[in-house]
């Protein structure tokens, strides 16, 4: 072996000047033009011109700690990095541009890795969980757990059936990308890196993706199978420690291996002996081969970099040559120049490189396995030493070779694999509609109203309605159905029926039937021809149906042909209620990890706006189940991972997870989904394995209450914090009903009894919190619950909750925020001076219930504090009554801290019955000033109602 001699130069200074070792990155893009080096101390990223070696580094400072790991996409337009700040970064390249952070871990990032089209992006670190990212939309396809130590070294293998991974204790594992399931785990095959961050397990898959290269435990280098992970042969030869570091040549005929000894060697994988060595100052922590020429780059824990020339001598084979042809990579995203490329390869590798579907390769792949084990344990059972192995591989590349030979024409492969790709878009469905069952009676319809069903006879169906509620009316006829409806939407007024493509002209039709009329002959229907209903929707007073020529026709309930809308992606499925009409559609082809892509609407068809539009979540490996409206109106989706959503005006819009059935349901059981109101989901509760209801028996409808999917709790208190949160949303929401209310001198009464209630209720539940907070030591966050608390009583409860336990601190905090709120809300009586003009009065009047209604921020509250109720005009006039009475009011306080113990919920009941007893009826209705005159001689006759602030209570009588 020749010794080369290899210069370094430092790139990353402040790996140096810390005088400690860390792990530095090196990759080089697809055309060998740039290599990028980084390091994980040193927060910036360094792009290097391979053109010009003069030329200095040009860096990336994005990042606020240091650098620990690269990866390029394969057509080399995008860089990756991951650091120990906990973040994802995605880079132009070359230009080195920032694009965007794609993804956060809750610790160091120490693996990176692209898949073969660039699709995906594999993420992992100290969390020990792998992230599998779609570089299409950013979002996140799979979360893969397993290890027990951080994961260091992550690979696909080139045709994109695998991964592997390794982490810091030594154990691999092969997932399979498409169910994400594990496949082989090998538990302590290479060392164990233990607390030294400069030090990383890694792996690699050979260029072929036959094989998988690992560091193993005796300062070796071990190859596994990719199928069967079975240990094919090692290459073991002058290192003296571990092996930190591995690079595959371009065609994968060498490997080049560094060690903590300091060395890199240079092996011939076929005759699994070294060719080249060269021993460095400092240990080589990564190796990249350029993939154009006869060159490696190097950089070492201290930060240099350099590039070794002339790796493998002239007299061998060069490293980039016959390297295995890899453009079609497996995947679901192809080009037309990809697939006329691959018409025309007439390379023998083809066929490796995964022509089949995953479908189609698993059970393949399994024979093969089969096949391949048989021969290997023959050889095993012949000679068990390292001799055997040569014929090992020998094997392995005869039962590959049988697999070439047997595998379908490239050119049929390709298109198959083309029309699986699309048919993997969610077709269109119906909601509330289940599936045709031969000679059994279905559902075309089944709302929170009431059902439709049908059963098919010769030449014609027997179609019946019926409502839930039968004391509504009389029952509606059933009807004769010759046309083959199989889909059909229900409200009060009607319903709408629609069949699909038949007969010679190809024709659908849709249907109106309207439960009452004045007019005979008010059904009607209509003939589409050469175009196919997909989904039917109705509203008061409109029908919509969506086609397959993605047209939206919305026709009046009396038939007359409204609008014709354009889509700009095939519908999914479609809802109504009342003057709005929702649609979901696909946004684009299903990413590569099979995920649907889907975009919703809502159009409002009395004024012509479309006033909601975005991209509807589904729980990643899931598809749309069940799309529509709550009682109240919200728009609500649900996914087939059972994952419930409705959609808010908070947060600039967005969908809240209301419900998950993996925490509530059974393993045999399935929900199907039916509705829900503000309280509850209504479903019915399918047997495993059905998906759907049958008809007969009739299925009982099951309320389950709203079950947000939470982490577990520190202190077991899931359900009260389940509680608390949607608490806070209900409150919202009538407190944006009650302001629009007001704002149209609308009587908001009923609402704001309602919200006063749910005040109440709120604050036992934050009550019930501070005790479970006290009990577990959590002071801190008892203080932030207590702000949330509406009433004065709740706020007194709570000190005598904490007094009781006997945390003075605690209780002297809560004091304070009491006397802080009284304080703030007395300010505005105190600058308010009586005058006997009753204009004056009720100018004041009207300036408080604007701003001094709501409950003032101080300490700001987080809780959605809602209006509250006016004070009545006696203690508007009476001001000075009032002033009198606030010392009183602050004295009862203090009084507070030496009264008996008392239970805390019984304390905000008897909150809540005061309360109920001083409110008014009408507290936001709004008078004029000539109702104020003539009311004027009433006003000390009227009684004390509740007061704009509840801590008031007792200085308004």
């Amino acid at each position: 072996m020749k010794v080369r001699q290899v210069k370094l130069r430092e790139i990353h200074k402040s790996a140096s000047s810390a005088g400690k070792p860390s792990f530095c990155s090196v990759v080089w893009d697809q055309q060998g033009f740039h290599s990028v080096t980084a390091s994980s101390s040193d927060a910036s990223i360094a792009v290097h011109n391979a053109l010009i070696s003069s030329c200095p580094p040009k860096l990336l400072r994005n990042h606020r700690d240091g650098v620990t790991a690269l990866a390029m996409s394969p057509n080399a337009t995008c860089l990756a990095s991951g650091s120990v700040d906990h973040s994802v970064k995605l880079y132009k390249f070359p230009s080195g541009d920032f694009e965007t952070n794609i993804t956060r871990f809750t610790l160091p990032i120490r693996a990176l890795a692209f898949n073969k089209s660039g699709t995906l992006l594999a993420a992992a670190g100290d969390d020990e969980g792998i992230k599998l990212i779609n570089t299409v939309d950013g979002t996140i396809s799979k979360v893969l757990k397993a290890h027990k130590g951080p994961v260091t070294g992550l690979g696909f293998d080139p045709q994109s059936e695998y991964m592997a991974s390794i982490d810091s204790t030594g154990t691999v594992i092969y997932w399979e990308l498409q169910s994400g399931s594990i496949l082989h785990t090998l538990k302590a095959v290479a060392p164990n890196s233990g607390l030294d961050l400069s030090v990383l397990n890694v792996l690699s898959w050979s260029p072929d993706g036959r094989l998988l290269a690992v560091p193993g435990v005796r300062n070796d280098v071990v190859l596994y199978d990719k199928d069967t992970a079975e240990k094919l042969f090692t290459l073991k030869g002058e290192h003296t420690q571990p092996i930190c570091a591995l690079a595959w040549s371009p065609n994968g005929k060498y490997l080049a291996t560094s060690g903590l000894d300091k060395q890199v060697l240079i092996w011939d994988v076929d005759r699994k002996q070294d060719i080249g060595r060269h021993k460095f100052d400092e240990r080589i922590t990564s190796l990249a081969w350029k993939p154009i020429d006869n060159v490696l780059a190097v950089i070492d824990c201290m930060g240099r970099y350099g590039v070794w020339e002339a790796v493998i001598p002239s007299s061998m084979k060069s490293p980039t040559e016959d390297v295995p042809n890899q453009s079609n990579n497996g995947l679901l995203l192809f080009d037309e120049d990809e697939v006329e490329g691959q018409e025309s390869s007439t390379s023998g590798i083809l066929s490796d490189l995964g022509e089949d579907t995953y479908e189609e390769s698993k059970p393949l792949s399994r024979k093969r396995l089969s096949k391949q084990s048989d021969a290997l344990k023959e050889l095993d059972e012949d000679d068990n030493d390292d001799s055997s192995l040569s014929p090992k591989v020998e094997s392995h590349k005869k039962a590959r070779r049988h697999h070439n030979e047997s595998t379908d024409n490239g050119n049929e492969g390709i298109r198959s694999r083309l029309s699986s790709a699309r048919s993997k878009m969610q077709e269109a469905f119906q909601p509330g509609a289940t599936p045709v069952q031969p000679g059994k009676r279905r559902f075309l319809c089944y709302n929170m109203l009431g059902a439709i069903t049908t059963m098919e006879y010769e030449g014609y169906s027997h179609i019946e309605i019926d409502f839930h509620d039968t004391s509504r009316g009389p029952r509606v006829p059933s009807m004769t159905d010759h046309f083959g409806f199989t889909m059909a939407s229900l409200n009060e007024n009607g319903c709408v029926f629609a069949n699909p493509s038949k007969g010679e002209k190809n024709m659908s039709t849709l249907m109106y039937r309207p439960f009452t009329s004045w007019a005979n002959n008010s059904e009607w229907s209509m003939r589409l021809e050469g175009e196919e209903v997909k989904v039917v929707a109705l509203g008061t007073t409109w029908v919509a149906a969506v086609t397959s020529l993605n047209f939206i026709r919305v026709f009046t309930i009396g038939g007359l042909q409204r609008h014709v809308l354009s889509l700009d992606g095939p519908v999914v499925t479609a809802s109504g209620f009342k003057d709005e009409l929702a649609i979901v559609t696909h946004a684009s082809d299903c990413l590569p990890s099979n995920e649907q892509v889907l975009e919703f609407r809502v159009l409002n068809m009395t004024n012509s706006s479309q006033p909601l539009r975005g991209r509807l979540p589904l729980t990643p490996g899931s598809s749309l189940t069940w799309f529509g409206f709550s009682e109240e109106g919200k728009l609500s989706s649900c996914d087939s991972k059972g994952v419930l959503r409705v959609f808010t005006s908070e947060y600039g819009g967005s969908w809240f997870p209301l419900f998950s059935a993996c925490k509530d349901k059974k393993p045999d059981e399935n929900y199907w989904v039916v509705g829900l109101n503000a309280r509850q989901l209504f479903c019915i509760v399918c047997k495993s394995p059905d998906l759907y209801p049958q008809v007969v028996p009739k299925p009982v409808l099951t309320l389950l209450n709203f079950s947000i999917p939470l982490t577990s709790s520190d202190l077991g208190a899931e359900a009260l914090e389940n509680v608390f949160i949607l608490n806070n949303m209900h409150l919202v929401e009538i407190q944006k009903q009650i302001e629009e209310m007001d704002a149209g001198g609308l009587d908001t009464s009923s609402l704001d009894d309602e919200a006063f209630k749910l005040e109440t209720a709120q604050d036992q539940c934050i009550l019930r919190l501070i005790g479970s907070c006290c009990h577990g030591d959590k002071l801190e966050r008892a203080t932030e619950l207590v702000k949330h608390l509406s009433l004065e009583k709740s706020v007194k409860g709570a000190i005598k909750i904490v007094t009781s336990l006997k945390l003075p601190n605690l209780a002297e905090r809560f004091n304070s925020i009491l006397e802080e709120r009284l304080l703030t809300e007395n300010k505005p009586l105190q600058t308010t001076v009586p005058n006997s003009n009753y204009n004056a009065s009720s100018s004041t009047e009207k300036s408080r219930l604007s701003g001094n209604d709501i409950p003032l921020p101080a300490p700001k509250l987080s809780a959605p504090m809602f209006l509250k109720k006016a004070k009545t005009q006696e203690a508007i006039v009476g001001t000075e009554k009032t002033q009198e009475k606030q010392t009183p009011a602050v004295n009862d306080l203090e009084q507070s801290k030496t009264t008996e113990k008392e239970s805390a919920a019984a304390e905000v009941n008897n909150a809540a019955g005061d309360m109920n007893k001083d409110r008014p009826s009408k507290p936001f209705l709004k008078r004029t000033n000539s109702q104020d005159i003539e009311k004027k001689d009433e006003v000390d006759k009227v009684k004390a109602h509740r007061p704009s602030n509840p801590f008031f209570k007792k200085s308004v009588k």
